[in-house]
């Protein structure tokens, strides 16, 4: 007698959209969806939050005194794709004037931000850093600051393809997308 073997019916993990993670509550976390897949993470540490608060603080006085726009806070998710859902969530977000909805919407906005800025936490993996920016680049971002706080190094990269590092000597600037501002890297650190 031979043995059959039971049908098992492999299937792909279904893919969340943007809603389904708006109204998802995963306490304690940090989430994304990358491509329709749940992406979550534990909360930075105390370093991350001091220099990511520091910049958001001077961003924000900049564009608050020169009404060019609006400043969105850490975890705001901003809709880059659809079928499959991409929602990414920087750091700290920046917003042309011209670009901000009104109204806002209540769930995430679905447009690249004009500035994102990420600031790496202890043990992130090169590579998903780079997905990320790839993200925002290819969604409009016109420009991304990779902060490391560890090297004492950021990363601006443009949506020419073009990319610099900054030392701890020198400035970050928001060139044509937020005009007028400078912040030695240094100050945040």
């Amino acid at each position: 007698m031979t043995a059959e073997h039971p049908y098992v019916r492999i299937m792909a993990p279904a893919l969340m959209t943007a809603e389904e993670l708006l109204h998802a509550s995963i306490p304690d976390k940090r989430t994304e969806l990358v491509r329709g897949v749940l992406v979550v993470r534990e909360p930075a540490g105390g370093r991350h939050g001091r220099v990511t608060s520091e910049l958001a603080r001077l961003i924000g006085n900049h564009v608050h005194a020169h009404a060019l726009g609006a400043v969105y806070a850490a975890e705001t998710g901003f809709t880059l794709a659809r079928h499959p859902d991409t929602v990414r969530a920087p750091d700290i977000a920046f917003v042309r004037r011209d670009r901000v909805p009104d109204p806002e919407p209540l769930g995430f906005p679905e447009f690249a931000p004009d500035l994102v800025v990420e600031v790496l936490s202890p043990g992130v993996r090169p590579g998903e850093v780079l997905t990320k920016v790839g993200d925002w680049l290819t969604a409009g971002t016109p420009l991304a600051w990779i902060v490391d706080p560890e090297r004492r190094t950021a990363r601006v990269y443009r949506h020419d393809g073009s990319m610099t590092v900054v030392t701890e000597s020198a400035l970050l600037e928001g060139e044509d997308v937020l005009p007028g501002f400078t912040c030695p890297l240094a100050s945040i650190l």
